[in-house]
């Protein structure tokens, strides 16, 4: 199996707000690779000449770049051009998946749930219309940069002071911003591989909401795995996780959210197409719960191209 991915291309780093996130992963899914003798080479198009992909003689690619550039269907449209396999979904799911916006739109159509929300556009935005705004969605929001991941930018508001604030700081980021009604429940992750659910994971932490220090920085964070569900509850969850996965057009790997309301109403919060892949990742803790080891993990999704 080794030998027939031939020279494989670790695409991570990259310019997005979340490059140290998938330097990290990129590096533990390289190291992966390399111990189990996979031909396998480090691609930070940061600084790489990503161009010569093809004239350089890699036969594949393992896209680890997180955020704008590697997650949003650019990298793949890029590689699907130099007709080089390249691991998860295609240019459309993509990008539908790096648009918040656009996904919950899809899920909504096809009457999966999504809590209530409003997209609130930079250059329209008028500071007055916050108090309206909180109203309209229940009196408290959580506040999301449309294209970023990582919870970069992201803010609960339960004041218009505190939502002028929170879309002043998310607009350093993107100039459209979801604003999502509050959810007061547990945050639930599920990964996918190969279409299908791995085991689901409930996220606590003692911060408002799983933010960027919860996920990365906290020691304190707890991930509970298996997460508490019943069996009843736990195959709703994988049969939603699955049809939301679908419904976007994803393929191979990823990991959907959720949050479940204290009267254990599912809300689907986003979708994943290159999730992170560090040694405190929810995608590798699904993984090992289900008995996959991180070695086993990369090279079943680098198999998935070919």
């Amino acid at each position: 199996m080794v030998a027939n991915f031939g020279k494989v291309a670790v695409l991570f780093g990259g310019n997005s707000a979340e490059r140290e996130v998938s330097l990290k992963s990129g590096k533990a899914v390289l190291n992966a690779l390399l111990n189990q003798g996979v031909d396998a080479h480090a691609i930070d198009p940061k600084f790489d000449d990503i161009s010569q992909i093809k004239a350089q003689g890699f036969d594949r690619a393992f896209i680890v770049l997180h955020g704008r550039g590697g997650e949003d269907g650019v990298i793949q449209g890029f590689l699907s051009a130099l007709d080089i396999p390249y691991t998860g979904s295609d240019v459309s799911s993509s990008a539908i998946g790096m648009d918040k916006a656009k996904t919950k739109q899809i899920w909504q159509t096809c009457h999966l749930p999504t809590a209530s929300y409003q997209i609130i556009i930079k250059e329209n935005f008028e500071p007055a219309s916050a108090a309206d705004i909180l109203s309209a969605l229940s009196g408290a929001v959580m506040v999301k940069p449309v294209h970023e991941g990582s919870s970069i930018g992201m803010a609960k508001a339960e004041t218009p002071t505190q939502l002028i604030a929170a879309l002043e700081e998310a607009f350093k980021f993107d100039d459209k911003v979801l604003l999502e009604s509050w959810i007061t429940g547990d945050e639930f992750t599920v990964s996918m591989l190969n279409g299908k659910a791995l085991p689901a994971i409930s996220m606590k932490t003692k911060n408002e909401f799983y933010d960027y220090q919860a996920k990365y920085q906290s020691t304190e964070t707890l991930y509970l795995c298996p997460c508490g569900l019943t069996d009843d509850e736990l195959n709703e969850l994988n049969q939603l996780a699955e049809e939301a996965f679908k419904t976007i057009g994803c393929s191979g790997w990823g990991r959907v959210d959720f949050m479940r309301d204290n009267n254990k109403n599912w809300y689907l919060l986003e979708v994943n197409t290159v999730p992170g892949m560090t040694e405190t990742s929810l995608v590798p803790k699904a993984a090992k719960q289900a008995g996959i080891s991180f070695e086993q993990l990369v090279i079943e999704i680098l198999e998935q191209t070919l």
